[in-house]
This record gives structure tokens, sequence and C-alpha cells, in this order.
């Protein structure tokens, strides 16, 4: 029995989960442990509670579980690989945990089409390694993709600095099955890039942090394996000199797969551009390259730079005590703009990393007492909203006086996403009150 929550609650909670063992088997329904690492807690959960943890094997099993959920007024937490729990609001609720682990197959891999259809258990190294053998490959670079799986990307709309070239992930997904809570498998989309008919479930659901339905598998558009790649990095004295640059090298006739920015404290600011080619085309490259920056700047740093996002969220979710993560979303002829403001906002009260695409999307780290932090982010997150950008907090320290609303103005798109929740999921029995708005 779960302290702290009524004898009716614990009665439905323990016939769902006799249920729930009929359906995926005994050993499939356990006390989550581990695996439930949301931060902060739930508003409504005791401390000792846990959510049960479900792990269905297939998609039916994943719907009939949520069916149960639904109507017994059961709150439902997808999982995937864990590593985005903690993105989003802290839920009102969080009764249920409904993993995918067990959906991990590749279902088909059209390969003249350039086309895959994978569960959403899949890992996203699983996925490349299984694509590299054909030559082939998912163009996107999420977080932490040896853990992270396709649904949980998806969610969370995860995509690094390869999107400059090859899009975001509502680009490069074509088809979805979907999970709803009345137990319906929602099917949309195809297997072939043109198929265009009926209503865009792919994009919809791409972003929405599993608040509209679970996502079971997904069919995405592939790209060829490049024949060679290259980094080339180099420095500038200042944030208007790395920008001057990067627009430098956005309005080149440059071929460039990808194209960031990193400002370490205490450090000049680094640029780093990624090519993908033939050994030839490379050459070529980079010879232009050289043309638009300082001769003696130029470095061959080699990939491990394209891990400078992921090493600010790691350092965030590492020490959560004092730290914060943010994204930030401008225009690239801002960028010098918005770290001369976080420098202001941030002077003796926290330290400030970012890197920063050359789409203008950006992520911060931030260390500093927690009270500080919510105040550099709030003062930041004004100055842009007034400017039309965005500020979203994904880590933030576990201290209960950090009370900073994790997606910042919805705008007038609010009333138009309730009402899609509530056609989806009218019971809020998905990650109620975790996305955009308290949905």
């Amino acid at each position: 029995m779960s302290p702290g929550v009524s004898p009716q609650f614990n009665e439905r909670l323990s016939t769902f989960e006799q249920a729930a063992r009929t359906i995926v088997g005994p050993d499939n329904v356990r006390p989550s442990g581990t695996d439930f690492r949301l931060c902060p807690r739930p508003q409504s959960t005791a401390e000792s509670a846990q959510p049960v943890l479900i792990e269905p094997a297939t998609e039916q099993e994943l719907a009939k579980v949520l069916q149960l959920a639904n109507n017994a007024d059961l709150s439902v937490i997808p999982r995937g690989g864990g590593t985005k729990l903690a993105w989003g609001n802290p839920p009102h609720r969080a009764d249920i945990l409904l993993s995918t682990a067990r959906l991990n197959a590749i279902t088909e891999h059209a390969w003249s089409d350039l086309t895959a259809t994978v569960e959403a258990g899949c890992t996203i190294k699983q996925l490349r390694e299984s694509l590299s053998q054909h030559g082939q490959r998912l163009a996107l670079d999420p977080l932490w993709p040896s853990r992270a799986t396709v649904g949980g990307v998806l969610s969370t709309n995860d995509s690094g600095a390869l999107r400059l070239r090859f899009g975001s992930l509502r680009d490069l997904i074509i088809g979805v099955t979907l999970a709803l809570p009345d137990g319906t498998l929602a099917k949309s989309g195809g297997k072939v890039v043109k198929n265009v008919a009926g209503y865009d479930l792919p994009k919809l659901v791409t972003g929405a942090l599993g608040t509209l339905g679970v996502i079971t598998q997904a069919t995405f558009r592939l790209h060829p394996l490049p024949k060679e790649a290259r980094t080339i990095s180099c420095l500038a004295r200042n944030p208007r000199e790395a920008q001057r640059l990067l627009l430098a090298i956005q309005s080149s006739k440059l071929a460039h797969s990808a194209a960031q920015v990193r400002f370490v404290e205490s450090m000049q600011p680094q640029i780093d551009v990624l090519f993908e080619a033939t050994q030839a085309g490379l050459d070529a490259q980079v010879a232009q390259l050289k043309t638009l920056l300082t001769p003696s700047a130029v470095i061959d740093p080699g990939p491990a730079v394209w891990n400078a996002r992921q090493e600010l969220f790691s350092a965030g979710s590492d020490d959560q005590s004092n730290s914060a993560v943010a994204k930030i979303s401008t225009l690239p002829a801002k960028i010098a703009d918005v770290m001369e403001a976080l420098a202001r906002a941030s002077a003796r009260q926290a330290r400030c990393n970012a890197v920063f695409q050359a789409t203008g999307v950006g992520t911060i780290h931030l260390v500093g007492e927690p009270m500080a932090l919510a105040f550099v982010l709030e003062l930041i997150r004004c100055d842009l909203e007034y400017q039309d950008d965005s500020l979203v907090v994904y880590h933030r320290p576990s201290a209960k006086t950090f009370a900073l609303n994790s997606w910042g103005n919805p705008g007038d798109a609010l009333p138009l996403m309730r009402a899609l929740k509530q056609q989806f999921d009218p019971k809020s029995t998905l990650n109620p009150g975790r996305f955009v708005g308290g949905i």
C-alpha cells in the first residue's frame, strides 16, 4: 500500500497491477526503483512512493496497459532510455512508468527507398549500427545516443548540430504509430518520403513530450553515410567576432553539414565547422574556409568537439544542487547579444558556459546558488521573450527554492494546444502538467 494516499487509490492501483500482469507477464510489473528519475518529484508524490514500472513486449500490450491505466484514472509517464525524464515541469502525478525498453526492434529497412521503420525502444546507437551496414544513417545527433531511444528522442524533439543541413526531426520522420489513452493504436504517414496524405500526426507528436500518446514505432527518411568527415575550428577574440565569422561561413558557398560556436568561461570563443564529402571535396572545402578565417587560427580538433552540447547537459545533471541547463532559441545574428546579456545577468552570481548552433539554438550551463540561477534565468527569459525568442529550462537545482517554470510564456498557441490535449487525452492520463501551460 502506498503511504499518504487514499485506500480507494490503493485499491485501484492494486486492481490495475493484477490486470497488467495478465497482459505483460508478472516479471514485467514491478516497483520502478532507480528507473524513476524525475527531478523535481511530482507535486503529489510522497517521498517514499514510487510509480509501478510496466514493460510491455508489443504495441498491443502497451495499448492495453495504457487503456487500463486510463480507465482506472491512473497517471502514466512514458519512459524510453530515461535520459530526459527530468525535462519539463514536474508532473502533477506519477502512478505508472510505462517503459518501451522491450519494443526495440528495427522492423523494416527499405534501403533502396532510404527509409527505415523502428520500434520506440530501439536506441539511437543500435539504429546507427544497423543502418551503417548498408552505408546509410539517420542524420541525427541527439544527446546520449547509446541510451536514448527513438521514442524518447522524438517526444523531446532532441536534435543537434546536424540539423543545419538535414533538418529537424519533423523533417526526418515520415510515419508514426501512437498508442492513445483509450487503447487505440493510431497510425499516420507512410513508408515513402513523398507521402503527405492525411493528418500529420508524426510532426504533431514530435516534441509533445508524450502528452498526446505513447509512440510505439516510427518511420524515418535516411541519408547515405559520408565518405569522409573533417572538423575545422578557429578561435575568435570575442562573441562579436565569433558571430561575424559564423555568419560569414553561413553566407558563403561552403557545403558544411554543421557549425557551432562554443563559449567557455575565461577562454576565447571557438567556431567549429563540419564537412562531409570525398577526400577531394574536403580539401576544396577546407581551402575555401581558410580564405574566410585567419590561417594561423585554424586547427583540426577532431570529432570530439561535437560532444560539447552533451557535456553541458551531463555537467548539469551530474550536479543538480547548484547548476541549471537551458535551451535558448534566437536568431543567428543575435547570438552575441544573448551572450553579452548572459554575461551581464550572471556577473558575480553564476558561471556560464554555452554552445550555440548555427541555427541560433543554444545550450547554456549555469553554476551558482539556486536562487541566483532562478534570477538569472528569469531575467534572460524576459529579455528573450520581449524579442520573440525563448528560453526552456531542462535541468534545474533539486532545491525546492527553484520554482522557475520550464517553458516560459506559451504565447497564442496555448488554446490550440489545450484543445489537442483534450482531443487525444481528455482525462489527462499522460504526463499531466509536465508540458507547456500545465498540459
